[in-house]
This record gives C-alpha cells, structure tokens and sequence, in this order.
C-alpha cells in the first residue's frame, strides 16, 4: 500500500510516498481502508518533532481519517466489515489502509459521505468541547471567534450561532471574512499580519470591541495566539471566558492584570486530552454533532482536496495559514 511517510525531522518538503505492507489489526483493533484524511495543525508539528507525541520514524502523519472497514482483529465486537467509520487516530491517516482501536471508531451515519466525515472530528469535537465543557455557552452571550475561516474557527461560528450567540469573525482578508458570513457570523473583524507595534495592538483592541459591543464578548474563542490574544482579551466581557485552543501565530505572554480587571477566565482546551480522560463525554458530543449536522445547523466546509503524492501541499498550505475550512486527502484506491 501507498504511505506518505516521514523519514526525517523537517517540513512537507521531507514527506515522501512510499510502498509499505499492510498493516494487519491486533486484538481490539479493526483495519480500516482510508477513503479520507483530514489535514489539521498537529499534521504540521509532529513532522518537525514539536508536537507532544513523537511517533518513532517512518511514520505517516495524518491525525483525523474516514473509511471503511477492511477486517476485525480478535475480540472485536459491535462493528462489521464494509462499517462506515471515522476515527481519530493521532498519526498514521496518510497511508491507504490504517489499523485503530474499535472503542475509538464513530459510525458515519449514511447521510454523510466519507470525505465529509473526515472534516469533522478534531474541529468541531473540539469546539463542542470548547464551547460547552470549557466555555459554558449560554443563548445571548457574544462570542469573538479569532483565526474564524479556518476548519475550527468555521466550527465555532456554526455551533456558536446553533447555540443562540452572537458571533464576532476575526480573520485575516476580507475574501476570509465572508466565508465567515456565509458560515453565520453576525459581524466581521479583519486584523493585519502581526508582528505589532504598541499602536497596532491598541487599535484592534479598539476593534474588537467596537465590534462585539460595549459590554464585551462572553466568550474569547482564540485558536491563533501570539500578538492576537492580547487585544481579544481587552475586549472580553465581565467574568467572560478566554479559551486558548491553539497558537499557530506563537504563545502569547498575556498580562495578568487584565483577569483582574475583568474577572474573567483564561481556559485550555485540550480536546485530545479530554477524549482520552472522558471518553463518554466525547461520544455524547459527537453524537450531539451529527444530530447538528442532520439538522442542518453545522456542515462542515471542505475547501480543497488533494491525492495522497500532493498530500505534502496540503500540509504546506495550512502551515502558511492559507487555508480556508478544511483540506482533505482523498484515497483513489
């Protein structure tokens, strides 16, 4: 089977597709034959050895697959071969047959395609973690969603607006912005390209809160980090929520006096932690998101596909922040 594989530390341009054998799936473990893998902002990390797992090399990146079952290993039960599944799987998804273990598969429901189902998991299980275990979303709150036309800021605006609040897009072009608006969003912020000075700063902070309003926004959904934070934490509302889910833009040093000011809160969201210590939780989440999906409140929005030997662009392009919603890697065999 093809893999695209990872045989040093460095970036999309070491990956190279190879010829391997066939995984064969252990006790607890199905085969799944890949139809669909999602690439996510891990995918660009544990390449270069700075994610928090560092698989032993050669491995496959690819974190978020779909598929269908290919052949059950011992014990396992619940599930046939020819299941429509999607699984996360932490590394391993850029390779045409993959094994996982049972107890972490989803069924796709025969109302979504494979590909479709690919773009789900990591963004919108967890922002349906962010927003209701971590962020306490109620109807009414206003919630600023940064970095808001990528495949997870998309899933914050779909599940903020389905979950009755008024959603403020921060994003980077005006083109980024009404994808934003087609996604729901009521209003529309566009920042420059950090690196800021103080006056830069000062002025998307006055931006922000022009734009979520004189009491401030409930929720901070902050998935960019770096020179961003700091003016989205200005703009939060008394005892509001600031929930850092991810930092492509850098780690920001945030000054603490301003949670003082506001009482509020600075959460993590760290989904993949979550799933493993809740696990139920996890699956009453994701059923929660296919009722959503079913109902036409949240569709996830694949933007680009790519074959697996342009797999390594994919990555590219999300590292650059050029992505918009979800790149995916479809499996021709």
């Amino acid at each position: 089977m093809k893999a695209l594989l990872s045989k040093e530390v460095g970036g999309p341009e070491t990956l190279v597709v190879e010829e391997i054998d066939a995984p064969t799936p252990g006790k607890g473990e199905v085969l799944i034959k890949v139809a669909a893998c999602a690439i996510n902002f891990p995918d660009t990390l544990i390449i270069r050895d700075m994610y928090q797992f560092k698989p032993p090399r050669p491995f496959a990146p690819g974190g978020e697959i779909s598929g269908t079952i290919a052949a059950l290993g011992e014990g396992v039960e619940g599930w046939k071969v020819g299941d429509k599944v999607l699984a996360g799987i932490g590394n391993g998804g850029l390779q045409e047959m993959v094994v996982a273990p049972a107890n972490k598969l989803f069924a796709v429901p025969d109302f979504v395609d494979l590909p479709e189902a690919s773009a789900l998991l990591m963004t919108y299980g967890t922002t349906i973690h962010g927003l209701k275990d971590r962020g306490d979303i109620k109807p009414g709150d206003t919630m600023l969603v940064l970095g808001a036309a990528g495949g997870v800021g998309l899933s914050a605006v779909e599940l903020g607006k389905a979950y009755g609040a008024r959603v403020v897009a921060a994003v980077s072009s005006e083109e980024k912005g009404e994808v934003a608006r087609k996604a729901g969003a009521d209003e529309v912020v566009i920042y420059p390209r950090a690196p800021f000075d103080k006056d830069t700063s000062k002025a998307l902070s006055k931006a922000f809160k022009d734009a979520v309003g004189p009491d401030g926004a409930d929720i901070v959904y902050d998935i960019v980090g770096g020179d961003y934070s700091e003016p989205a934490l200005r703009a939060i509302a008394w005892e509001g929520r600031f929930l850092v889910v991810g930092f492509p833009a850098g780690i920001a040093k945030m000054p603490l006096n301003l949670t003082l000011l506001k009482s509020c809160d600075i959460r993590g969201v760290f989904w993949g932690a979550f799933t493993m210590r809740e696990p139920r939780k996890n699956e009453a989440n994701i059923a929660e998101l296919f009722r959503l999906w079913k109902e036409g409140k949240i569709s996830p929005l694949i933007s680009e596909t790519y074959p697996l030997e342009r797999a390594h662009e994919a990555i590219s392009k999300l590292e650059n922040r050029g992505a918009i919603g979800k790149l995916v890697v479809t499996m021709d065999s």
